[in-house]
């Protein structure tokens, strides 16, 4: 029975380690990818009020949902992310891409490696955890090719850093729920209940 304990206490201790270091790759991200947003807002001269149209298919988790849920449903949209965040990267290159490794284009690629870390720890947390079996919940090939009009490709790119963003947010929420004692990092609303304008 001690040992039994012993192996419990193990257990817990080890997720509540998992979901500390998760927490931190997320707060990471976080940042990074608000530093994104505001240089390609920048960049294409954007107003500070525009917003992304939601591409990520997966709801935010409810308060209600177990943790194991909550792993999931977090998982399965970080996946989303990453290959949103891929193709994103390819239609960029394809249109715009000038060759040169400016900070935009550094500042990006952080984002993409660092969300695919995220996939990971997430994605081990979930396992340690004994979750709900891993899934991958795809998008359809609409959703990853994007809009082929310029203005509309640029609002989708920008939807795409807006929905890492937001999911890392939720991140951070999940992985500290699990972690009780834990040091909370404030969260940030990162979803506008604006309509992203179109082209006219």
């Amino acid at each position: 029975m001690a040992g039994m304990r012993t192996r419990g206490r193990r257990g817990a201790d080890l997720g509540r380690n998992m979901a500390s270091r998760a927490a931190d790759i997320a707060a990471l991200l976080r940042h990074e990818c608000s530093l994104l947003v505001e240089l390609y807002r920048n960049k294409e001269n954007f107003p500070s009020d525009v917003a992304g149209v939601p591409l990520v298919s997966i709801p935010s988790p409810s308060s209600h949902l177990d943790p194991g849920d909550k792993l999931w449903h977090l998982h399965s949209a970080l996946e989303q992310c990453c290959s949103l965040m891929e193709r994103a990267i390819v239609r960029e290159k394809e249109e715009f891409d000038g060759g040169e490794m400016g900070e935009y284009e550094k500042r990006r690629k952080m984002v993409k490696d660092r969300l695919s870390r995220l996939v990971i720890v997430t994605r081990d947390l979930l396992k340690a955890t004994d979750g709900p079996s891993i899934v991958t919940t795809s998008l359809d090939a609409s959703q990853l090719d994007g809009p082929t009009a310029l203005f509309e490709l640029k609002l989708w790119v920008y939807g795409i850093f807006m929905e890492v963003e937001h999911w890392s947010n939720t991140a951070i929420q999940i992985f500290q729920d699990l972690q009780p004692d834990a040091t909370k990092v404030p969260s940030k609303r990162t979803r506008s209940s604006r309509i992203a304008p179109r082209m006219r």
